[in-house]
């Protein structure tokens, strides 16, 4: 498995998708409640990459 930090987790995410600043601050809240329901005192990558996910389909959704 690979090891990534957040932060490049994000910037992939940003470039790739082309996230926006409101995006990023949006998956960011997301993650943070990820991260508080596993009852986990800080943002883990597995809760980051969960809110990518959620913001993705979201995405997918609205595009129709």
């Amino acid at each position: 498995m690979i090891d990534i930090s957040d932060e490049e987790l994000m910037k992939m995410a940003i470039n790739k998708l082309g996230l926006s600043a409101r995006a990023y601050d949006r998956i960011l809240k997301v993650a943070r409640t990820i991260a508080d329901l596993a009852q986990s005192t800080s943002i883990r990558p597995e809760h980051l990459s969960e809110a990518i996910q959620y913001r993705t389909l979201d995405r997918n959704l609205w595009q129709t």
